[in-house]
C-alpha cells in the first residue's frame, strides 16, 4: 500500500521531532503534524513553526484543556483509577482524546496513516493504535520505533544533530519529559538506573518537601456529581480548577512518585511522576466517598 499523506502526533520533543524528517526520507509522504494542547505550557506557536520548519505540509494545533480535564481526568478520578498501586494515570489517560483528535484530522485530511512516537518497549504504542483501530479499524499506523535502526536516546540525537534538527534533549538534561495539565512524567537516560537518585532541578511542578512550608494549608474542594466543582468556594472550569490546586499543592512538595513499572510488553521500566492537583482530589474523593458510600 502506498503512504502519499500521514497525520503524526507530534510534540516538538526528541521523538516526534525525528519522525516528520523520517517519515518523508522513508515513505516520500506528505506529512501533516498534529500538537495537542493539554496545559504543557509550551509556546505552541513554536511548536507549529518547528513543525513546519522539520518538514510538515501543514501544522493543527488544537487547545484540548478543558475537554481533557473535564471529560477524561474527572471520570477517572471518579472511578479511583490508580495503576500498581500509585501511579495516577497521568499520561495514560490524554492517550484516548489524542488519538481521537488525530483520527479526526485524518478523515478530515483523507490521509492514508497516522503515526506516532511511542517507543516499542512502553505502554503508549497500544494506548494509541486501540484507539486508532477503535475508531477507524481500516487506518494504516506508522510506528517508526518499530521500523528504524535508531535504537537509543544517543542515536536519536546524532541524526537530529545529522540533519540540522533542534532537539530539547541535553547532556545536561539526558532524559524525555511529558507533561499535561494533569502530571508531567519522567522517564530515560539517567532515569533507566533504578539507584539513581532524580536530580532536584529535575522537578517541574513541585518543590522539594524538604523546601515546602513547615505550616500546614487547609484548602476545601467542593464537589458535585462526583466532580470538583469549586476550591475555597470559588467556582472554576474543569481546567482553571486543576491549575489552581497544581499551584498550590506543588508549592507543598505534594504529588511527587518514583516507581518502576510493569509494561504491558512484558517489560519492566522506571517511571518518574508529579501529579500535584490529582494526589489531592484523589484523596478528597475517597475521603468524600468514606461518608457517603457504603
Amino acid at each position: 500500500m502506498k503512504i502519499n499523506k500521514v497525520v503524526l502526533a507530534y510534540s516538538g520533543g526528541l521523538d516526534t521531532s525525528i519522525v516528520i524528517n523520517w517519515l518523508i526520507e522513508t515513505y516520500g509522504c506528505e506529512v501533516i503534524a498534529y500538537c495537542a494542547d493539554l496545559g504543557q505550557e509550551e509556546d505552541m506557536k513554536a511548536v507549529k513553526k518547528k513543525a513546519l520548519k522539520t518538514g510538515a505540509s501543514k501544522a493543527y494545533v488544537l487547545d484540548l484543556k478543558e475537554e481533557f480535564v473535564k471529560d477524561y481526568v474527572f471520570p477517572m478520578l471518579r472511578a479511583n483509577a490508580v495503576y500498581e498501586g500509585a501511579y495516577l494515570m497521568g499520561t495514560s489517560i490524554a492517550r484516548p482524546l489524542i488519538a481521537k483528535k488525530q483520527i479526526e484530522i485524518a478523515v478530515k485530511e483523507k490521509a492514508d496513516a497516522v503515526s506516532h512516537g511511542a517507543t516499542g518497549k512502553g505502554n503508549d504504542q497500544v494506548r494509541f493504535e486501540l484507539a486508532f483501530y477503535a475508531l477507524k479499524p481500516d487506518i494504516k499506523v506508522i510506528a517508526p520505533w518499530r521500523e528504524w535502526d535508531l535504537d537509543s536516546r544517543e542515536s536519536l540525537v546524532k541524526y537530529a544533530k545529522n540533519h540540522g534538527i533542534p532537539v530539547p534533549v541535553t547532556k545536561k538534561k539526558p532524559y524525555s519529559t511529558d507533561p499535561n495539565l494533569f502530571h508531567i512524567s519522567y522517564e530515560g537516560g539517567i532515569l533507566e538506573d533504578p539507584w539513581a537518585e532524580p536530580p532536584e532541578d529535575m522537578f517541574a511542578m513541585t518543590v522539594s518537601p524538604e523546601k515546602a512550608p513547615s505550616k500546614a494549608m487547609y484548602i476545601e474542594v467542593g464537589y458535585k456529581n462526583g466532580d470538583p466543582v469549586t476550591v475555597n468556594g470559588k467556582k472554576l472550569s474543569p481546567a482553571k480548577l486543576l491549575k489552581k490546586l497544581n499551584a498550590i499543592a506543588g508549592k507543598h512538595g505534594t504529588g511527587r512518585l518514583d516507581i518502576v513499572e510493569n509494561r504491558v510488553a512484558g517489560m519492566k521500566s522506571r517511571g518518574v511522576y508529579e501529579t500535584t492537583a490529582g494526589t489531592v482530589l484523589q484523596a478528597a474523593a475517597r475521603a468524600m466517598e468514606s461518608i457517603t458510600l457504603d
